[in-house]
């Protein structure tokens, strides 16, 4: 199964405060094990909300929002894409991320959410969709 680990956002992160040389490595040699092991998909860090925008649908009305956005609880900060056996597995893996270590006065939060695969949908998904699936999944891969 996939997962996706949510990193979410703190005061530091949105204020573009930099993780320091430490966890740098720390994370560093985490995401290695995790390569290693076949677990680790894709995995990346993004800029501050002031740095992004939304936007939002309504009908035919598309409207763009510029950042700050002002929940830092509800806002990423980065993510993962892992491979695992189970949801328990990706538990003990996350456990072992180098969090909340004791020289950081915030206490992070993570989530982890399984990814849809293409038996989720059922009979929803055709045949010709799931043959377009199949088809752009190759294409990106190429790329």
């Amino acid at each position: 199964m996939r997962v996706m680990v949510l990193v979410k956002a703190s005061k530091d992160s949105e204020a573009g405060v930099m993780p320091s040389k430490k966890l740098l490595t720390e994370m560093g040699k985490f995401n290695e094990e995790l390569v290693k092991a076949g677990v680790m998909l894709a995995g990346e860090g993004l800029h501050p909300s002031s740095k992004g925008v939304r936007v939002r649908f309504s009908g035919d009305k598309k409207t763009v929002i510029d950042g700050p956005f002002s929940e830092t609880k509800e806002l990423i900060a980065g993510f993962w894409l892992w491979q695992v056996k189970s949801m328990d597995e990706a538990i003990e893996w996350l456990k072992r991320a180098p969090f909340g270590s004791a020289d950081s006065a915030e206490e992070p939060e993570l989530e982890i959410r399984p990814v849809f695969e293409a038996e989720d949908f059922g009979d929803k998904l055709t045949p010709e969709l799931r043959e377009q699936e199949e088809r752009l999944r190759a294409e990106i891969a190429k790329k």
